[in-house]
């Protein structure tokens, strides 16, 4: 069976209500098919299909009690939940973040990227602006990161090297680099609201993000 074969059996199990709920039961201790009967108010041939379910996709074992040989417990593989993300990713030589005029989102993209992960980053603009937005500067300090505000902005082409990872942080550079770009990230521009609010806000729209990959990134340098 293929990972991803198994992750949807897995994912299908748990998709009926009771299952999950006897799977929240199990997360606590082990329990025989009865105790699961009263806890969940059910009839036994219930219980007893449930369990097939579960035990097919890999999500319970049984095990006899050394006590009553006629009673089994029911316990959760823990170890099903820590393989249902998505497989890791190839791990770059570096992340380019790009946005329109690398003046704020790309920036703080770069800014926290380094802070979170030892892979390089850089960023770019595909219509580079004059300067560094103050906002973006004002939030990265905020959250004791720095941006050297006195940075001109850089244009792709000077940037991007082979075997770049590249991330557009932006609609609009998206929209401009067909098919040249590795993930896209929908970003709002916190620039045209300007308040400390906007860039907050983008600021932890960003952290999401690269928190989520540089996980994967990380599980894919040990494997």
């Amino acid at each position: 069976m293929t990972d991803l074969k198994r992750r949807v059996g897995v994912f299908a199990a748990l998709a009926d209500p009771t299952r999950l709920r006897i799977v929240d039961l199990l997360t606590l201790g082990d329990l025989s098919s009865s105790e699961i009967e009263l806890l969940l108010e059910l009839r036994s041939n219930l219980v007893a299909h449930h369990l097939r379910v579960l035990e097919r996709a890999g999500i319970v074992s049984r095990t006899r009690s050394e006590s009553d040989k006629r009673r089994s417990y029911i316990s959760l593989r823990p170890e099903v939940f820590d393989t249902l993300t998505p497989g890791s990713v190839e791990v770059p030589e570096r992340v380019v973040f790009v946005c329109t005029a690398n003046s704020a989102r790309s920036q703080l993209a770069e800014a926290i990227w380094r802070e979170s992960s030892p892979i390089p980053a850089a960023s770019a603009g595909v219509q580079p602006g004059s300067r560094v937005n103050p906002g973006a500067v004002e939030v990265a300090a905020r959250h004791g990161l720095h941006i050297d505000g006195r940075r001109s902005p850089q244009h792709i082409d000077t940037v991007l090297a082979d075997h770049d990872l590249v991330i557009t942080v932006c609609d609009s550079a998206h929209e401009q680099l067909p098919g040249l770009d590795d993930l896209h990230w929908s970003i709002p521009d916190p620039a045209p609201i300007g308040t400390a609010e906007a860039f907050d806000n983008a600021f932890a729209l960003i952290t999401r993000r690269i928190r989520a990959l540089s996980l994967r990134l990380m599980n894919g340098a040990s494997s």
